[in-house]
């Protein structure tokens, strides 16, 4: 038996209860009669906080999208990292040829940016707790759809804004394949001329 009763076994009990009070009632089935209410109350309410989340459409598009992006910044992230601490491994070897004193300079300047660095490490690893909170939040509510799938209604995503050349231009930096691409920005910018 499983450990929870789906919601269409407990409303039928709670009908076949109610089918088979007849006459006056008693004292203690007017009291069950109260429960049993307060029990089909819960259940609705239930149901509609259940239709109100849209567990579907949070688990198909706003977490995956959320964890992509943050997948997104953690690479973009790096690739900076990795691109600063090359130019400074590029100082370095130019300062081995230079005198002394300019040579210490150069050593001066790209000193700190090896240290100031690891924030990407940092970030990294709280950016992968929060990715691990979604996929943690994601699977509850998949649990959660599947125990009332078929009783919660999916809502209709409301109609996307039309997208207009500003608006196309306007949303950011995109996933890779997903953005503007370079030379419909030149076009456009041609266009002012």
């Amino acid at each position: 038996m499983p450990d929870t009763l789906p919601t269409t076994v407990i409303e039928d009990a709670v009908r076949q209860v109610l089918a088979s009070i007849s006459g006056d009632l008693s004292m203690r089935e007017t009291q069950l009669l109260g429960e049993l209410e307060g029990l089909g109350q819960e259940i609705a309410r239930a149901k509609r906080e259940m239709a109100a989340l849209q567990v579907h459409d949070i688990n198909a598009n706003h977490i995956p999208v959320a964890t992509d992006e943050l997948d997104a910044v953690l690479g973009h992230t790096a690739a900076a990292t990795n691109e600063i601490l090359d130019c400074c491994e590029g100082l370095e070897k130019l300062a081995d040829g230079l005198a002394p004193e300019p040579a210490a300079a150069v050593a001066a300047g790209g000193a700190p940016h090896h240290g100031a660095c690891s924030f990407q490490d940092i970030t990294g690893q709280r950016i992968a707790k929060v990715v691990s909170a979604l996929k943690g939040i994601e699977a509850r509510l998949g649990r959660i759809g599947e125990r009332f799938g078929t009783v919660v209604p999916v809502a209709p995503a409301p109609p996307a804004a039309p997208v207009t050349q500003g608006r196309a231009l306007a949303n950011g930096p995109q996933m890779p394949g997903a953005g503007t691409s370079q030379a419909d920005i030149d076009r456009m910018l041609a266009s002012f001329d």
